[in-house]
Parts: structure tokens; C-alpha cells; sequence
């Protein structure tokens, strides 16, 4: 990836963009589109939704939203971790058609609140959730599509898992391993083997080659070998339709009148997308060699936009995708060209070749979701809680229970429940659970925040406004001395508070935490102000 000099000029988008940086933009563009093409497909047929409508929503997201961003290197398509509230949607709305086209009104519906939060700028509500609680979040996301998922690698008939929750098909899993079928679950089984050990190989070219395409390159040809078209049941191909066809005018809003439903999926839709999205915001510009800085707000009226469009036409709702995003940057990618020509890429190859996506497996998408799942659910993530603090895990935990035991929302609000409990235990005052006193001085070029009582996820919305209300490039110190305690996810924020006004010029200073007493050993740990004053 190339390192910007420090005189280097801003890059320019637009026009200008496109003729400085075509080719280095389409080739990254590509790249992406390799691995977008058979994730979106997978995506959409996990989420109940017809598979060509995964395509659509890329193409919307790459050739539409591109313009309309304020990101410049994130990649705008269908998401993984939408999945357990999309296919949630089709089933309570009724299943079938029926249930997708009620489905895509709430998705609508979101859309609109996105663009809402774009243009009134809430985009800092983001901050409002507790870290903690938003990791298990993904991690109960990332358990529901591996059980999920595990039945179409075995290729098993999907009227045996029809309807069945998330616990039921863990349950369920050795009855599915005694009537799998052999040479579907061969091809599927080969490539969750590549999918997660391709990121070993050391020769740089072939790590140049994104595991799903090595997948389908070995994927569809065994098909082929063992003729699934005639030996196989209907199930084991992928059908996705012709676009042409499919793409139309299917929205429904009948819904509403099933209001408490339609609302419940209406927030999970804004929320869990609008979460997703920022977090792949702020991850993808400290990984953006020139140093730009995102406009969130912008970002979430683009997606806004971009979720209205395809929930009209039939598609999945997209979000700042964090794999496709990351892929981007690493081929070197310089603008928001790249993500149009992922977009782009996509809508040729529907258009002209989508007999050859039919000729793949559906056990092979089922292992690179299977994949996805693992990344988000990951034991790492359980040590990672661990070693922050055993508070930090109890929220993780928490949270990931009671999304596997109700839902998304059921969960982060129990997540966030517990934390909240856990700070007026540790001797977070009530009354400043929700507004820190922070007071800003300057002087001779310094500029002293100072922190008193709490500081933590429900009060640092106030905390970073007035961080951000300091102009760059100066020297700050952020004082938390006369805090009773200071929470992970404050702790973690001001780290990155710290990082990007760094990159800007400025110089931060945290200190004040002597005689605090950390929850863990851990770096991002929670702190305690000490009895006796003395951290010992």
C-alpha cells in the first residue's frame, strides 16, 4: 500500500478523481468485486431473500452511493451481521414473497431514519452504546449465522430446519450430521478449509487471490465433476433469476398494520446498520494511508438513501461493510471510484454471466458465511472481555444471551442494563450517569479538560463534544483526577481521541488516574478511584 509523503496533495474525487486514479481504483475495484460477488449471494439466501436481490443491493451500494458518500474507501454493499434481522423480518411478516416484500417497507422505513440521523447529525448516537454490549452483540450475530449456516453445509433439506430458532439448531446439529449429504458437504467442508486458512499461505502473490474466488474456482468445477445439475436435489445450486426480471417495484407497507412488529424491525434495521456502518467508518480511516477524515453524518445520509432505493426495488439493506472495506485499502485504493467499480464490476457479470453463478454450491457460500460467523464470534473476542475486566465479560455475556435467547435489541438494551448497574456499584454518582461536569481552560497555547465525578458510555456524548469543540493542532491535557470512575469505553474513546488529534498535529495528554485502581491489568481498563486515595 503507498505511504503519502508529507507535502503530498490531498486526493481529489470526482472527475479529476477518476483520471489521476482510474486504474489503480478499478483494479482495487475488481479485487472487491471478486469477493463481494459470492457474499452478497450467500448473504441475501441466508436472510430468506431472493439471491439475485444480495447483487442488487452491491450494485446500488458501488454505482449510486458512491457519489453520494462521505467515506472515500469504505465499500457500500449487503451485510452479514444483518442476516438474523432480515430473515427474522421474512418470518414474522409471514414468510415467502410475502414476508419479503413486508420485509423491504421496514427496511424502507429505516432508511429514512437513517437519512434522519444523517441530516440532524446524530451520527455521535453510535457513542451512546457501551462497547462491550456492541462486541456481544456481533458475537450473538456471528453464533446465530454459523447455526444457521451448518445445516447448508451439510446440505440438508431446508424444510427440516424451516422455523426453528437459533438454540434448536444448535441442538439439532448431531440429527443433521447423520443425514447429511457426502459430496455437497465434501465441497463445503474443502471450503470453510479455505476460507480460513488461505490468510496462511506466504507467497504474496497468491494472498493477492481473495479466498472466495479460490473457493468458487474449486467449488463449481467439483460440482461440475460430480454433475449436481442431474445427482443432486434442487437445493444444492444456487438460483438467483434474472435481474431484469426481479427488479421492480416490490415493496409492500402493509406491515404497519402489524405496528409493534413493524417498528421493532424498523429500530433493529437503523440501529444495528447505523452501528455497523460508523464503526467501519472510524476502523477504515485509521487504516487510510493519506489521513482523510470521513464525514459520518454525510456517510449515514448516503446509506439512508441507498437503503430507501433498495428496499423499493427488492434489496437487502447495506451498510459500511468492514471485510469489503478493508480489502479495498489494501489494494490500494484512493477514492470513492473504487467502490463504484466494485458496483459496477457486479452489474456487468449479472447482466452478462449470471448462468455461471448458478453453477455454484450452496454449501460453498454456507462456508464463507460459516467464516464470517467464526471472525465475529471468535474465542479470541470471549479473552479479549476477559482480560479487559470480568465486568466487561458479564456485559458480553450478557448481552449475547439474551440476543440468542429474544433478540438484537433485547440484548444490547440488556447489555447496557447491566453496565449501568455495575458503574453505580463501583460509586458512579446517579445524577452523573448521563452529564460529566467537564470544564475547558486555556492558557498560553494549553488547553486543560478536566473531568469530575464519572466519565463513562452513558455520559460521553457531553465528554466528546467538548473534546471536539478544541481546535487542532494545539497542545491538550485531559485531567480525570476528581472522577470516582472512568469506564472501558471512555477509556478506549479517549485512546482514540488521542490518535486522531495526534494525526492532526496536536499533542494529548491523559493523565490523572494515579489513584485510580484498574479493573484488569489490561491497558483499556475500567478505573476505579481508590478509598484511601492511594492507587495500591
Amino acid at each position: 500500500m503507498e505511504k503519502p509523503s508529507q507535502n503530498q496533495p490531498i486526493l481529489t474525487d470526482g472527475w479529476a478523481g477518476l483520471k489521476a486514479h482510474g486504474i489503480t481504483d478499478a483494479i482495487s475495484g475488481f479485487i472487491v468485486f471478486l469477493l463481494a460477488l459470492p457474499l452478497s449471494l450467500g448473504i441475501a439466501k441466508a436472510s430468506d431473500f431472493p439471491p439475485i436481490t444480495g447483487l442488487l443491493t452491491a450494485i446500488i451500494g458501488g454505482i449510486v452511493v458512491s457519489f453520494l458518500a462521505g467515506s472515500r474507501l469504505t465499500i457500500k454493499g449487503p451485510a452479514a451481521g444483518l442476516i438474523v434481522i432480515v430473515a427474522g423480518a421474512v418470518a414474522d411478516f409471514g414468510g415467502g414473497e410475502t414476508g419479503w416484500k413486508l420485509a423491504l417497507g421496514a427496511i424502507v422505513a429505516a432508511g429514512v431514519m437513517q437519512l434522519l440521523f444523517g441530516v440532524f447529525k446524530l451520527g455521535k448516537l453510535a457513542d451512546v452504546f457501551p462497547l462491550s454490549a456492541i462486541h456481544g452483540m456481533l458475537a450473538a450475530i456471528g453464533i446465530i449465522i454459523i447455526a444457521k449456516q451448518i445445516p447448508v453445509l451439510l446440505d440438508i433439506d431446508p424444510t427440516l430446519t424451516k422455523g426453528k430458532e437459533p438454540l434448536e439448531l444448535i441442538r439439532d446439529i448431531p440429527m443433521f450430521l447423520t443425514r447429511l449429504d457426502p459430496k455437497a458437504t465434501l465441497i463445503g467442508v474443502i471450503s470453510l478449509w479455505v476460507m480460513m486458512s488461505w490468510h496462511q499461505n506466504r507467497s504474496k502473490f497468491l494472498k493477492l487471490i481473495p479466498a472466495p474466488l479460490v473457493v468458487l474456482l474449486i467449488a463449481v468445477p467439483a460440482q461440475v465433476l460430480m454433475d449436481f445439475q442431474h445427482t443432486e436435489p434442487t437445493y444444492a445450486l444456487v438460483h438467483i433469476g434474472n435481474l431484469l426480471e426481479v427488479v421492480k417495484i416490490n415493496v409492500s407497507f402493509a406491515g404497519v398494520a402489524q405496528l409493534g412488529m413493524f417498528v421493532k424491525y424498523v429500530i433493529m434495521f437503523a440501529l444495528v446498520g447505523t452501528l455497523e456502518s460508523l464503526l467501519t467508518v472510524k476502523a477504515i480511516d485509521m487504516m487510510d494511508p493519506y489521513k482523510r477524515k470521513s464525514n459520518a453524518n454525510q456517510d449515514l445520509i448516503a446509506i439512508g438513501i441507498g437503503n430507501v432505493l433498495a428496499g423499493i426495488l427488492g434489496g437487502l439493506p447495506m451498510i459500511s461493510e468492514v471485510a469489503r472495506s478493508s480489502n479495498n485499502v489494501n489494494n490500494g485504493a484512493k477514492t470513492r471510484w473504487a467502490n463504484f467499480f466494485h458496483g459496477f464490476f457486479i452489474l456487468v457479470f449479472v447482466l452478462f454471466a449470471s448462468h455461471l453463478i448458478e453453477m455454484i454450491p450452496n454449501t460453498a457460500l454456507a462456508a464463507m458465511l460459516i467464516t464470517v460467523g467464526i471472525k465475529l464470534a471468535h474465542p479470541k473476542e470471549f479473552v479479549h472481555m476477559f482480560r479487559i475486566g470480568t465486568e466487561q465479560l458479564a456485559i458480553f455475556l450478557t448481552t449475547i444471551f439474551f440476543t440468542l435467547y429474544e433478540d438484537l435489541l433485547v440484548g444490547i438494551a440488556a447489555g447496557m442494563l447491566l453496565k449501568i448497574v455495575i458503574h453505580l456499584v463501583n460509586g458512579a454518582p446517579w445524577k452523573n450517569l448521563f452529564k460529566a461536569p467537564v470544564s475547558v481552560s486555556f492558557d498560553n497555547g494549553h488547553y486543560l479538560v478536566e473531568i469530575s465525578q464519572a466519565a463513562v458510555f452513558t455520559n460521553w456524548i457531553g465528554i466528546k463534544s467538548q473534546l471536539e469543540s478544541i481546535p487542532q493542532g494545539m497542545e491538550v491535557t485531559i485531567d480525570l483526577s476528581k472522577t470516582q470512575l472512568v469506564d472501558h469505553s471512555v477509556i478506549e474513546n479517549l485512546h482514540h481521541f488521542e490518535h486522531d488529534y495526534m494525526t492532526s498535529g496536536g499533542r494529548v495528554f491523559i493523565q490523572g488516574l494515579d489513584n485510580h485502581k484498574p479493573l484488569s491489568p489490561h491497558k483499556l481498563a475500567a478505573h476505579k478511584k481508590a478509598k484511601n486515595g492511594i492507587h495500591g
